[in-house]
């Protein structure tokens, strides 16, 4: 069965839309955090849909939302007023952090990014942009202008001058050496020299954490100091937090509160787990950048009821059951207990990350040279020790990408632990 259905997807899906595994498998249904395939297999779901199942597969607060606003109502666009819209527009303003918030809701994290690139030329008069090495920002047409990372970046052409600047990889690029101190001011000086190059930019773009790119990421602290250099020349931040919100990360329940020295960004992008697989994505911003705007806009498929309805229950349920404080906590254990098995393992040069967000970084044994062929054989390992994982990274590095539910256990911690040990070691 699952042959036929690989043939028949690739009779009339695109080339270019890639599968995981050398026999790619059809996910059923969940629960918690454990999938079935169409073959009967259970797996341990460390992935949850790129990083999307934020809460657990089925949750039954969130199935219970859907299936009452579907009795009512699924859409009526945003020509109408809408309650449940408000409503999770009301609760995502009040923990955004930004003062005066507007919300605005699309689709997915593409659509919010590409919304945010045009509040931002807007309101600045600029179609200058600032992203980060390593980056990636979305699939449509500005949003791949603007993604710094060649492996997902089919086109140069784009109605945007990009101008890429230092940071969103501590260990490794020319800045690697330095202590944390060094790096920012180091990272700070290649930021000036790179405006004193060009015409005034709208925004600098960048992920807290880094998704696509491995989970990689600067020293706590870089974007408040970047912050400072834009606000003098009045240049917007906006912070991409598509992977990185909602807790993920454990410390802070975005990712830009580890860099609020200097205060929120001007833009904060969302999508992914705010749904737990409903498509909601979405920008928030202070009221005079959102309302830059001087011609009509709506979206049809943005703030639908039946998915705003997914997400107040998402939301109102990670709050309530302190799922950011789960991540602090069996995300630590995870990392440090994944830590312990890379000191064993030759080809892991770093395991990294906070939180619920851990990425494991591989290399030729012995030198700095990536292994994608290494990445690929440990998916596939541990794939067959009922675990899905995910797997990314930039110029010249591989990465496994470990991002679970948020209400991982900590023994389903330790069984994941356990079966990706034993793909490592298989190596």
């Amino acid at each position: 069965m699952t042959k036929d259905l690989l043939g028949r997807h690739h009779a009339v899906l695109p080339d270019w839309l890639a599968l995981y595994y050398e026999e790619p498998l059809e996910i059923t249904h969940g629960e918690g955090r454990h999938v079935w395939d169409a073959d009967g297999n259970r797996y341990l779901d460390f992935f949850g849909g790129i990083l999307t199942t934020m809460t657990a597969h089925a949750l039954p607060e969130v199935t219970k939302a859907i299936s009452e606003q579907a009795g009512r109502i699924l859409h009526s666009s945003t020509l109408y007023l809408n309650r449940p819209m408000v409503e999770l527009a009301e609760r995502i303003a009040e923990l955004s952090g930004i003062p005066d918030a507007r919300v605005f809701f699309t689709t997915s994290g593409t659509e919010a990014n590409d919304t945010a690139l045009l509040l931002a030329t807007t309101y600045r008069r600029s179609n200058t942009v600032l992203a980060m090495r390593n980056s990636y920002h979305g699939r449509s047409f500005s949003a791949v202008g603007i993604t710094g990372n060649r492996g997902w970046s089919p086109t140069s052409l784009s109605p945007l001058q990009t101008l890429y600047v230092h940071g969103g990889v501590r260990t490794r690029g020319p800045f690697a050496h330095l202590d944390d101190e060094a790096f920012i001011a180091a990272c700070i000086a290649d930021l000036k020299d790179v405006l004193g190059h060009t015409r005034p930019p709208a925004a600098l773009i960048a992920e807290p954490v880094q998704g696509v790119g491995g989970f990689t990421s600067g020293p706590d602290g870089l974007y408040a100091a970047f912050r400072e250099v834009l606000a003098e020349r009045g240049i917007l931040w906006i912070a991409d937090e598509v992977q990185t919100g909602w807790g993920r990360t454990g410390d802070h329940f975005w990712g830009w509160q580890a860099h609020a020295r200097s205060g929120p960004p001007d833009i904060l992008t969302f999508a992914k787990g705010i749904g737990n697989g409903m498509s909601i994505g979405g920008v928030v911003a202070r009221a005079e950048v959102m309302n830059c705007l001087d011609a009509n806009s709506i979206s049809t498929f943005g703030g639908t009821q039946i998915t705003m309805a997914a997400g107040l229950a998402n939301l109102g349920y990670l709050l309530e059951h302190d799922l950011q404080g789960n991540a602090r906590r069996v995300g630590g254990l995870l990392r440090e207990r994944l830590r312990s098995v890379a000191a064993q393992v030759p080809h892991v040069r770093e395991v990294r990350g906070r939180g619920l967000m851990l990425g494991i970084e591989l290399t030729r044994p012995g030198t700095d040279e990536a292994d994608p062929a290494a990445a690929s054989a440990v998916l596939e390992a541990a794939r067959d020790g009922g675990l899905l994982i995910g797997k990314g990274g930039g110029h010249d590095t591989s990465a496994l990408r470990v991002a679970p539910p948020l209400t991982l256990t900590v023994a389903e911690a330790e069984e994941g632990a356990a079966i990706l040990e034993s793909a490592l070691r298989s190596l």
